[in-house]
């Protein structure tokens, strides 16, 4: 189920309420991204919603759109940044190999200039991280409806 309240111990909730810093580059009523603390690019941007929900999985057939609506965002982000789409890594990391428990789409480009570490860290078709076509392919595959 999702949850659509704010958890104060979360650090993306504080983010969304101006309670922690972050480099933020774009900001809706739905969505907040920034810049990750931790680059394995020149840009490595997250897409959150602004509502706590914990990860992937914890999206339904009803919120699935969610993740379409990020994507969205994020290949915005990388074209107002200069970037080139064909050389950009999107995706999100499945439970519990997911850093903080608050969905978040990782945006990092250009992919081509990715570390070595990076490339394994946000390596698409591993157990640990996907693609969003991939985590919207499980949603409608595993999540029960409401």
């Amino acid at each position: 189920m999702v949850s659509v309240q704010k958890s104060i111990k979360c650090i993306f909730c504080q983010i969304c309420e101006g309670l922690a810093p972050a480099t933020i580059v774009h900001q809706d009523l739905k969505y907040l991204a920034f810049n990750d603390i931790k680059p394995s690019a020149k840009n490595h941007l997250l897409v959150i919603p602004r509502d706590h929900i914990n990860d992937i999985k914890s999206l339904t057939i009803e919120t699935v759109s969610m993740v379409e609506e990020m994507v969205a965002v994020g290949q915005q982000l990388v074209k107002n940044h200069g970037g080139d789409l064909s050389d950009c890594r999107m995706g999100f990391h499945w439970p519990p190999f997911n850093s903080i428990k608050h969905l978040h789409l990782h945006v990092i480009f250009p992919e081509s200039a990715m570390s070595f570490i990076g490339r394994q860290v946000f390596r698409p078709g591993t157990f640990y991280f996907a693609t969003p076509e991939v985590a919207i392919e499980w949603i409608k595959k595993n999540s029960v409806s409401l």
